[in-house]
């Protein structure tokens, strides 16, 4: 079997080895290439999916990781896809890591903390966040770095800027937020929303992509339509005046992602393995 994570460049490689040596193959989606066009060229899409279709319709079953992907994928023509989520290392991100110290250092007038982490890059729409930094009492946290931190640390007056934080250090963070948004429309999964959840934070979230999946609207979060700014900062505002809602949607989040490991995952992907071989062997058999 040959697995290949994300086929675009050395992956094509892999997949034209793996036919001419007769091993199956199994591609996995995770970048919505046609959303990258349209966000950074204005065009493009349609070349996009020609791409993806070439790579994808290649192999012998294609793993898209959210019902939003994999509904995208067939609808351009993609065969042989299925789902396969993401894990989520439920012992690194847990409420337990929530540091008052840090709280206190990043919110000194007890403000509350709403975060948000991941790239810093014009498609994930980071400036939504604007209206929530002027509102009263709100301390906006962004942990992340990419092209777009020096135009955001001027639309977001007031805001935190960590810079790019891993592991234990980032767990930290992810517990001690009272809120998280997401901003991006173009996400396949979002494993930060993930993360959070795990974190026993609740979360807010663009009603697109991989968030569809993952944030049980009125349970551990608020969906919110995509590229919205006024509906962000009323999501906030809303959550930050009910702390009780607040603490049921963080509760829920966690009940939620507790099963999502990454051996259970792991295992999916083997069922996966064996489905396709079995195809394989029945093809070759009849």
């Amino acid at each position: 079997m040959v697995h290949l994570a994300s086929p675009f460049v050395l992956g094509v490689r892999g997949m034209a080895a793996a036919a001419r040596l007769g091993i199956p193959s199994v591609a996995v989606y995770q970048t919505d290439l046609a959303g990258y066009a349209r966000t950074y060229m204005g065009a493009g899409e349609a070349a996009a999916w020609r791409r993806i279709r070439s790579v994808h319709g290649a192999a012998d079953r294609t793993l898209a990781p959210s019902s939003a992907a994999q509904s995208d994928l067939e609808e351009h023509g993609i065969p042989r896809v299925r789902l396969w989520p993401r894990g989520v290392d439920t012992a690194r991100f847990r409420p337990q890591h929530r540091s008052e110290a840090l709280r206190r250092e990043l919110a000194p007038n007890g403000e509350l903390i709403v975060g948000y982490v991941g790239r810093l890059a014009p498609e994930k729409h980071v400036e939504l966040l604007s209206g929530v930094c002027g509102l009263a009492g709100v301390r906006v946290v962004v942990v992340g770095d990419g092209p777009s931190q020096a135009h955001l640390t001027e639309a977001l007056p007031g805001a935190v800027f960590l810079g790019r934080r891993t592991g234990d250090e980032l767990a930290r963070i992810f517990a001690s937020l009272d809120l998280f948004v997401h901003t991006g429309p173009f996400e396949t999964f979002c494993q930060t929303v993930q993360e959070a959840m795990a974190s026993g934070v609740p979360v807010v979230a663009p009603a697109a992509g991989g968030p569809l999946d993952l944030v049980d609207h009125g349970r551990t979060g608020l969906l919110v339509p995509p590229r919205d700014a006024a509906a962000v900062q009323e999501a906030v505002r809303a959550l930050a005046a009910d702390p009780a809602r607040r603490a049921a949607y963080g509760a829920t989040a966690r009940a939620t992602v507790e099963g999502r490991t990454w051996a259970a995952v792991g295992d999916q992907l083997i069922a996966h393995y064996d489905d396709v071989l079995a195809d394989r062997k029945t093809v070759v058999a009849a």
